[in-house]
């Protein structure tokens, strides 16, 4: 029952519960660090690709001068109109795009960005072709992905707690695609393949989510991702039963009251 093809849905109630919870438990403060560094590049013309509902955006608009253009794009509209209908400080373009077929010209940027998006891309190397072909001479890819599940520990925690209540068939979304491309030799293999001739500058970069209840964090994995579609696609009657068991298991190992667990990625940046 495991289908990638349901792993880029985010639509339903998912776009919004992913703003409310996941965002300030995981994306923030990576989303902070991802715009701290495109400001230091000085570019005129800034892309941003699987944009989600706007939390790097939002860093971007605040933090680039408003000289600087940013067009922010996603595969899902409704997570882009998520994105418009909380803001910017400044205004953006936000625009439906697929990420493997820009609807871009040749050498329109001189930044593009991605938090969290590659690891969705089907084919990951025809994804970097596009985003080199639509970046000038002297430009630059920018993009962060998770490390492995097991050094993101409320993610793990969950994806170990639903084995329980579907052990025939558990669901492997968080595992498998928000996790799953953490190999450092398979992004640079991709890179090149994408047709990025430099070498590409990694930095892992750990940090802390913080929650005030393991109800939280429950939430957040189990309803505002696609790991919910997966939950729905075994059983729809027990997404709450689900969200409970993941909720019981972070308390279990992170105490009853506020929780706190280790997250971690890797930022590359190249040039072209």
């Amino acid at each position: 029952m495991n289908s990638p093809d349901i792993d880029k849905v985010f639509a339903g109630s998912i776009p919004k519960l992913y703003e409310e919870y996941l965002v300030p438990l995981i994306f923030e403060p990576y989303a902070a660090d991802l715009a701290s560094r495109v400001a230091s590049q000085s570019r005129a013309d800034v892309l941003e690709i699987a944009a989600g509902t706007g939390v790097v955006t939002r860093k971007l608009a605040s933090a680039l001068p408003e000289s600087v253009s940013i067009v922010a794009t996603d595969l899902n509209q409704a997570m882009l109109d998520l994105a418009s209908q909380v803001g910017t400080k400044r205004p953006v373009e936000w625009r439906q795009a697929d990420a493997m077929q820009l609807p871009f010209e040749d050498s329109a940027f001189d930044v593009v960005v991605c938090q969290f998006g590659v690891m969705f891309f089907p084919d990951k190397s025809k994804a970097f072709s596009e985003a080199r072909r639509v970046l000038r001479s002297g430009g630059v890819f920018m993009f962060n992905v998770w490390d492995r599940i097991e050094e993101n520990e409320f993610a793990h925690t969950v994806t170990n707690a639903l084995e329980s209540l579907f052990p025939k068939d558990p669901p492997r979304f968080m595992a498998r695609t928000p996790h799953g491309y953490h190999d450092l030799a398979n992004i640079e293999r991709d890179l090149k393949h994408g047709g990025f001739l430099a070498s590409p500058h990694i930095s892992t970069v750990a940090g802390r989510s913080k929650a005030t209840s393991a109800q939280i964090p429950a939430i957040a994995y189990c309803q505002g991702t696609p790991l919910r579609n997966e939950i729905e696609a075994r059983d729809k009657s027990r997404l709450g039963e689900a969200t409970d068991v993941a909720a019981e298991a972070i308390a279990e190992r992170f105490g009853p009251g506020p929780v706190d667990g280790k997250i971690q990625a890797h930022v590359v940046t190249i040039e072209c």
